[in-house]
């Protein structure tokens, strides 16, 4: 049998210590000296609808670890809203909570000395702070989604989801619902528990751990009330404990190739582009000699897009589960995936997907053959230009292709309020481009999304005449012409920070550009007489973060000191 980290202080006589204080908790000697301590990392509160249903998971995932052989030992891990951080100084802290999860994880790993992690969470930057910590402690581990949201009433030709709210105040501003309309969707846009309905951030990162290889087939996308959601639970407390005896490790499943894989599923089905941090802070704490940035440039130009689910389409998740989700998407584009990587299950990818079992029709409106796809680039790309020197982040998949390259006029807002503002009180117009600056994840701090200016963008009829661009960043849930993640961001000295009204910009999703049209010598006074702004936070957290965050460019992760 193979030595847990957990049997240092839990077998032989000497370690009565601390065998009586997991006995004062009601913990047996079957289970103390004999099993491996599995730590269920649960994410559950009463804040989030995503994770609200976690509780329960959590039953689930422990009956499974007891069936496999294990001990389970809970532990609390924090969780914010995103949607309920939404356009006010909530949304500060959401980006930088990432970190705090995957640091808290590791804390309570190896103060306890625990031989294995299930991790519960489905929301935005809980999967990928949770999906960071195992690739920090390299431990045996598999990830658990709470699942994602049904529908809600339908609502501008399509089933709502949170964001119709946002789009409604739009089109109610702009006198083009009633005030009763507007305010009776807030009822029925969320109708249960789980994470939003659409391919935001969170269901994005939920594919992508399937993708990764860290949760079980056909995890990712079961909906929150649907009973395989507590089956599945159950499964994965048994294989971590096979993960554990096999000594199959974190790192040895999230590899250079598996993370290539994860990159390709994202433009495949036009994923967020919070994935291109997520998946690079992923990368640093694997301690894999990768550039996700030069990944999505390389695999932008030959992965088809071969999935549309709202934003992209009308499609809600649970339709995009029923059509086959990730496992059919896999199976699809297997020719250009890694095949033989080890995943979560025990077993390398191309048994999984040999193996798979589908439960409902194929639907070719949802999932598209490899030959037949929707697009033949990927859905999320990377440009550079004079206004982003390193990168910006943009996502064609959501795109209209009328908008793939746009040329318009600056209008300059320095934080999000401010254009927010401006969007809603009609001084923007055909033919703008916004350009929201000092929100990135130093000037922010944190890199707030952007989601509301675009939503309210749309609902007063410019999401196809308009764009915007920012040093911060964006919903995967939103659409229209947009870039974020503009790298160097403004308040380091990034070009965005002497961008003026009435410059023109031009923007390029096919070819990767993003050009302000200025002279050089032009661009060049102004920086010069350019002041570097105060920070915004001068105490707590935050004011830690604006200090050691590292750019969009690297995955906005706290980078340390090499030796």
């Amino acid at each position: 049998m193979s030595k847990f980290k957990s049997e240092d202080i839990l077998q032989g006589e000497g370690s009565a210590f601390y065998r009586s204080l997991y006995k004062a908790m009601g913990y047996s000697n079957d289970e103390l000296e004999k099993r491996p301590m599995i730590g269920i990392a649960n994410s559950w509160t009463t804040l989030v609808p995503g994770h609200t249903n976690l509780k329960q998971v959590a039953e689930s995932v422990k009956n499974g670890i007891y069936r496999g052989g294990g001990t389970a030992v809970e532990f609390g891990v924090i969780a914010a809203c995103d949607g309920i951080a939404q356009g006010h100084d909530g949304m500060h802290f959401i980006l930088p909570s990432r970190e705090l999860i995957c640091d808290s994880i590791e804390v309570q790993a190896r103060a306890h000395r625990l031989d294995a992690l299930v991790l519960l969470g489905s929301c935005d930057k809980i999967v990928p702070g949770m999906l960071m910590a195992a690739a920090r402690l390299d431990i045996p581990a598999i990830m658990v989604h709470g699942g994602p949201m049904a529908g809600g009433v339908v609502f501008d030709g399509r089933k709502s989801d949170l964001t119709s709210i946002s789009e409604a105040r739009g089109m109610y501003s702009s006198g083009k619902i009633s005030f009763d309309q507007y305010e009776t969707l807030e009822d029925t846009v969320c109708p249960g528990c789980g994470s939003c309905s659409f391919l935001g951030t969170a269901n994005t990162m939920c594919c992508l751990t399937e993708a990764l290889g860290m949760c079980l087939p056909g995890g990712a996308l079961i909906p929150a009330v649907h009973s395989d959601r507590m089956r599945t639970a159950f499964a994965s407390g048994m294989a971590v404990c096979e993960l554990a005896r096999k000594e199959i490790t974190s790192r040895q499943v999230m590899t250079p190739e598996a993370l290539e894989n994860a990159v390709r599923v994202t433009m495949a089905i036009s994923g967020s582009t919070n994935a291109v941090l997520h998946l690079s802070a992923i990368a640093n704490e694997a301690q894999m000699d990768v550039n996700v940035l030069d990944l999505f440039s390389k695999y932008n130009t030959n992965t088809p897009q071969i999935a549309k689910v709202n934003p992209a389409a009308k499609w809600d998740m649970e339709a995009f589960w029923q059509a086959g989700g990730i496992p059919r998407v896999m199976q699809n584009m297997r020719t250009l995936l890694h095949e033989d990587v080890m995943t979560c299950t025990g077993l390398p990818l191309n048994r999984n997907l040999d193996d798979y079992k589908f439960k409902f029709p194929e639907n070719d409106e949802i999932i598209k053959p490899l030959d037949a796809p929707f697009g033949q680039t990927g859905g999320i790309a990377v440009l550079q230009g004079n206004l982003a020197p390193k990168t910006g982040i943009s996502k064609p998949g959501a795109i209209d292709p009328s908008q793939h390259r746009f040329k318009g006029t600056a209008k300059v807002y320095n934080s999000e309020e401010e254009a927010e503002e401006a969007i809603l009180g009609g001084k923007i117009v055909d033919g703008d481009v916004v350009v929201i600056r000092y929100e990135g994840p130093k000037g922010g701090p944190g890199m707030r999304e952007m989601f509301m200016a675009m939503k309210y963008l749309y609902g007063r009829g410019l999401s196809k005449t308009t764009a915007l661009i920012t040093d911060g960043r964006f919903s995967g849930t939103n659409n229209g012409c947009f870039v974020g993640h503009i790298s160097p961001e403004a308040a380091e000295g990034g070009p965005l920070a002497i961008v003026e009204d009435g410059d023109l910009i031009s923007i390029d999703v096919i070819d990767g550009k993003l050009n302000l049209e200025v002279p050089e010598e032009e661009i060049k006074r102004r920086f010069e007489n350019w002041k570097k702004p105060k920070r915004k936070f001068t105490t707590g957290y935050l004011e830690l973060y604006s200090r050691v965050a590292t750019s969009a460019a690297e995955g906005a992760i706290i980078k340390r000191e090499a030796e």
